[in-house]
């Protein structure tokens, strides 16, 4: 930005001298937040000038500094007007005013930036198109009419194309592009909404698109304007193009026509896992979906998410799109590219991550070439370089025990209940890397995370850099993307680890990395005591603020004694827990093999708690396995998890006996639920038993119960839902037992098992009931993708005990 105290001379002002002797007094005032690439010096160059200040505004490595000069009300006005009406996509964390000497200014300039070493500044994510550049794209006369790289100070890329701080152009992946005079008129303009808009482009100077079909790279069928045009056609014609976005590419095909959807889930091996779906506006959205306000809020937010709506039976999107769901994941379109797309197409589109099960999405074009070649037909690709690769988020909003879905729904918006609640299931594009805020100051560490639906966290002061979603680390390429991504975080947030936190088990590839760092102490951290305390941190629970009853309920994490929890009470804080209650130890036949083959949890649970079989649509044969294995205790894992009973309900309903996708079962459970009319309604029996200290929740009764019901023809919605029930009245007969010893009356409820917002809705109002103050997770995911906050909270209060 050399040159820019000149460039902006000609259009300040200059200050006259009978106002100049008015000014008294200066004021420096330092700002760290999200304040660059969001408009925030332009910002304050105008507000300087409303207010008769004179001075200067800079960036730097560490935020924006400004100094002001003038009258004592301009610049009390200056200081509260700088907080209170900062631009939309400004976050201002830390605002420090002092005053000090004026030193003479003629005038209000913005100088050029400042690198400094070791200091850090927050970055924004990258933030969907604005209505002003929306409605340039779709206007003929307009000269980005059509062009899918349209920004401006407001929106478009910034996360992903960022090298390093402070955010200038030359640092990031748009440096090869050097603007045409009409751009850098616009970016030399501080009036204009483009000022030093980094990624700011036109079609005469900016990257640009072409389409290829697969195999053949480099060989453009068409370029510009019409590679949109002939994608859409290809589409239209049932084909698969694999299209390069923000952070890496989607698979995409027309959502209406179930061939094409097959095509996709066959050539992509997703059998059955919901796909997410790409609309063009909120009225199409609402053609197909029921819409609360605060949904609308999120659909049209800068973040633009996926959010997971209720799919009404009437919409034309093809069922093989979500099959057994009750809800479609839906998310408007983000950037002029897709905007573009999706009204040259007129139908909504499958926009599904571009990789094979269990990869990290494809970020560059060669890689997307060699590793989806064989999943898409054509390539719609473009020239600006990708530099951190970035998944959608996904969001959704729980009403409360009368859920729609579970309820014969309304027509038209629905009205937002008092208990609703936003919860997030991946939170990556949109939101990350902006920081959770911690409640109390920690070192700088780094936390590694889980096995599945990996984040990490990179921690210093009070902020707490959660990662964007990397996936599940089974494999060589998230492991080679997670490494990428700490290595950037860890640069642009200046960190320099001093202590290593990671999860207690020993072969995760999360842990592997730990281990291998070998000159750093490390502590291990326990699966589901990571969960609470990420809960707490999530709710900004002090230090100070003394235990809570936490509830931990997920599918897998390694125990203290070496078997697999997941059914958890535990009691304490940030200074360590006590296991106080859990769901009682049950054998795991096959290991592994039973989590994709739930029929076995049912036989193994009836085995080890009748000594006889369920009755289950497997063969007799099979049974004799599991029984034996049971028996001899051959490679039969004990769990507590209440993600595993999940699986044995579902089995022994005959909702699912074996599953493609984790969760499968119990999401198609939770999809089948619905209130009993009848005096029916009443939870399952369970029993409460304390040995040794824990109260263990025994399960015969409940698995007995629900094996007559199905024998006696009770409709599966029913068994369903009081499923459900049954599991929050145990939450509340547990914690309210565990108040009456302890005193203790705040619960925090965190676990992959808490995605399920009927689980989540019937747990809160029982315990809600019961007079409980409920920390529910609002920041970061209740799922194992908010498990590294967790870990680094938790590591931070061991510093100095435990390290190995």
């Amino acid at each position: 930005m050399a040159g820019m105290a000149s460039d902006l001379s000609t259009s300040r002002t200059t200050t006259g001298p009978a106002q100049r002797e008015r000014q008294t007094e200066a004021l420096k005032i330092q700002v760290q937040g999200v304040v660059q690439g969001v408009g925030f010096r332009p910002f304050v160059y105008r507000l300087a000038h409303e207010h008769g200040l004179v001075g200067w505004v800079l960036n730097h490595s560490g935020g924006v500094e400004v100094e002001v000069e003038g009258s004592t009300a301009g610049l009390q006005a200056f200081a509260q007007d700088l907080r209170a009406q900062a631009p939309p996509l400004a976050r201002i964390v830390d605002l420090q005013v002092a005053q000090v000497s004026p030193v003479g200014c003629v005038r209000f300039e913005i100088r050029e930036s400042v690198a400094q070493e070791g200091r850090y500044q927050l970055v924004s994510p990258d933030i969907a198109t604005c209505p002003e550049c929306r409605a340039e794209v779709l206007d003929p006369g307009n000269r980005r009419y059509r062009y899918p790289f349209t920004n401006c100070t407001n929106c478009g890329p910034r996360f992903t194309i960022i090298r390093d701080v402070p955010y200038d152009r030359a640092l990031t992946t748009m440096a090869p592009f050097a603007m045409c005079p009409r751009c850098q008129a616009e970016y030399d303009n501080p009036l204009d909404r483009r000022f030093h808009a980094q990624p700011n482009a036109c079609p005469v100077c900016g990257p640009h698109v072409w389409l290829e079909a697969s195999g053949t790279p480099d060989t453009q069928q068409a370029e510009g304007d019409a590679a949109i045009r002939r994608a859409a056609e290809m589409i239209l014609d049932g084909r698969v193009l694999a299209v390069k976005g923000l952070g890496g590419f989607h698979l995409a095909c027309d959502a209406t026509d179930p061939r094409a959807v097959a095509l996709l889930r066959q050539r992509k091996g997703r059998p059955d896992r919901p796909l997410a779906v790409m609309m063009a506006t909120l009225d199409e959205v609402r053609r197909h979906c029921l819409v609360s306000p605060r949904e609308e809020t999120l659909l049209e937010g800068p973040q633009c998410p996926i959010v997971l709506l209720h799919w009404l039976p009437e919409s034309s999107i093809a069922r093989e799109v979500a099959p057994h769901n009750l809800y479609l994941g839906v998310m408007l379109a983000y950037t002029p590219l897709h905007h573009i797309l999706l009204r040259d197409v007129g139908r909504p589109l499958v926009m599904t991550s571009g990789n094979l099960s269990e990869e990290p999405i494809a970020r560059e074009n060669d890689e997307a070439r060699r590793r989806l070649g064989h999943l898409a037909d054509a390539f719609l690709l473009h020239n600006r370089q990708i530099y951190a690769r970035y998944d959608d988020s996904v969001v959704l909003e729980v009403r409360g025990p009368e859920i729609e879905g579970h309820v014969a729904p309304a027509a038209g918006p629905q009205p937002p209940p008092a208990a609703s609640h936003l919860q997030f299931i991946r939170r990556s594009r949109g939101y990350a890397p902006f920081p959770v805020r911690l409640p109390f100051e920690v070192g700088q560490m780094l936390a590694t995370g889980a096995e599945l639906k990996n984040t990490f966290c990179l921690a210093r002061d009070d902020f707490a850099f959660l990662s964007q979603h990397i996936g599940d680390m089974e494999n060589l390429e998230t492991l080679e993307h997670f490494e990428a991504a700490v290595d950037l975080y860890r640069h642009l947030f200046r960190v320099e680890p001093s202590l290593v936190a990671h999860d207690l088990h020993p072969d995760y590839f999360s842990t592997r990395y730990a281990l291998s760092l070998s000159a750093i102490p490390r502590v291990a951290v326990q699966h589901h005591e990571a969960h609470v305390a990420s809960c707490l941190a999530d709710n900004a629970w002090p230090a100070a603020g003394g235990p809570v009853i936490g509830l931990a309920w997920d599918g897998t994490g390694y125990g203290h004694d070496g078997h697999i929890w997941g059914g958890e009470f535990l009691v304490g804080d940030y200074q360590g827990f006590r296991r106080a209650a859990r769901l009682e130890y049950l054998p795991m036949p096959g290991g592994d093999a039973a989590v994709w083959h739930p029929w076995r949890l049912a036989a193994g649970y009836f085995y080890a708690l009748t000594g006889r079989g369920p009755q289950l649509p497997a063969g007799h044969e099979s049974l004799e396995i599991v029984r034996a294995q049971v028996e001899r205790r051959i490679n039969t894992p004990l769990t507590s998890a209440v993600g595993r009973l999940f699986d044995a309900v579902a089995a022994l309903a005959g909702v699912r006996q074996s599953v493609s996708y984790e969760a499968q079962a119990a999401i198609e459970l939770e999809m089948l639920a619905r209130r009993p009319a009848t005096a029916r309604a009443a939870p399952y029996p369970f029993g409460l038993e304390e040995v040794e200290g824990q109260i263990l929740i025994r399960l015969r009764a409940l698995l007995e119960a629900i094996e007559a019901e199905v024998g006696a023809g009770v409709q599966t919605a029913e068994i369903a839902w009081r499923f459900h029930d049954t599991l929050a009245a145990v939450a509340a007969a547990v914690c309210d037992r565990l108040a009456g010893e302890t005193g203790i009356e705040t619960v925090a409820l965190s676990g992959g098992c808490f995605q399920n917002r009927l689980l989540l809705a019937l747990t809160v109002d029982r315990l809600r009931g019961a007079g409980f103050h409920l920390l529910l997770h609002r920041q970061v995911p209740c799922n194992d993708g908010g498990l590294s906050l967790g870990q680094a909270v938790l590591a931070h209060s061991r510093r100095g005990r435990g390290a190995a």
